[in-house]
C-alpha cells in the first residue's frame, strides 16, 4: 500500500478534502507546493489527459506516488464549458469571484440552467507508470444566479445539488463528500487501491 503520496495541486480546498479521505488509508498527503514543485501545464482538452500530465510531473519531481485530479464544472446550454478551463475561466491571476460572475453573465436569460461538475482522478505510482489508477465521478445540478453559502470552493454557491436543493457551499463538507463528484470518484479510487496489491 502506498504510505505517502504528493498531491499534483496548490488548491487548498482539494488538499483538506484528500486528506480527509484518505485518513483511512493511513496515507499522508502532501502537496506539491511543500516540495518546492510548481504546476505542470494543463494544454489538454480533455479531464484525463490534463490529471495524468499533473500526477507524472508531480510523481516525476518528487520521486513518490502521486494523485491529481481535473475537475470542472459542465454547463448544459454552454455546450460542457467552461469544463477544462473551469479553474481560469475569467483568465489569470485564477479568481473564484470572476469565474462565477463570467459563468452568471453566460447564462442570462437563459432556462435551461442544467450543470454537472466532472471529475478524473488519475494515480500513478511513479512517473513512468504504465498502469495509472483512473477514477470518474459527476455531480448533477443546476447554475443559480444568486450566490448562497460561505463554505465550499469554486463554483459551489452557484451550484444547486439536483437532489437536495442545497448549494455546494451550503453543504456540510461531510454531506458534499457523499455526492459530489470529487468525493465519488475518490470512493471509487480508494476501492481500486484495496482490492490491488
Amino acid at each position: 500500500m502506498i504510505g505517502r503520496l504528493v498531491l499534483a495541486s496548490g488548491n487548498q480546498g482539494k488538499l483538506r478534502e484528500f486528506r480527509r479521505l484518505l485518513a483511512p488509508l493511513a496515507i499522508d498527503v502532501v502537496a506539491q507546493a511543500e516540495l518546492g514543485i510548481g504546476e505542470a501545464d494543463e494544454p489538454y482538452a480533455t479531464f484525463v489527459e490534463n490529471a495524468l500530465a499533473k500526477a507524472r510531473h508531480a510523481s516525476a519531481a518528487s520521486g513518490l506516488a502521486a494523485l491529481a485530479d481535473d475537475s470542472g464544472i459542465c454547463v448544459a446550454a454552454l455546450g460542457g464549458a467552461p469544463g477544462v478551463i473551469s479553474a481560469h475561466y475569467a483568465g489569470e491571476p485564477r479568481s473564484d469571484a470572476r469565474n462565477n460572475a463570467k459563468l452568471v453573465a453566460a447564462l442570462q436569460g437563459v432556462a435551461d440552467r442544467r450543470a454537472h461538475y466532472a471529475c478524473v482522478l488519475v494515480l500513478v505510482r511513479r512517473a513512468d507508470d504504465p498502469e495509472p489508477v483512473i477514477a470518474e465521478g459527476r455531480w448533477h445540478g443546476r447554475v443559480i444566479d444568486t450566490p448562497r453559502g460561505d463554505g465550499g470552493f469554486g463554483y459551489d454557491p452557484h451550484f444547486e445539488d439536483a437532489a437536495s436543493g442545497l448549494t455546494g457551499a451550503e453543504m456540510a463538507l461531510a454531506d458534499k463528500n457523499a455526492v459530489s463528484h470529487r468525493g465519488v470518484a475518490m470512493r471509487a479510487l480508494i476501492e481500486r487501491l484495496r482490492a490491488e496489491p
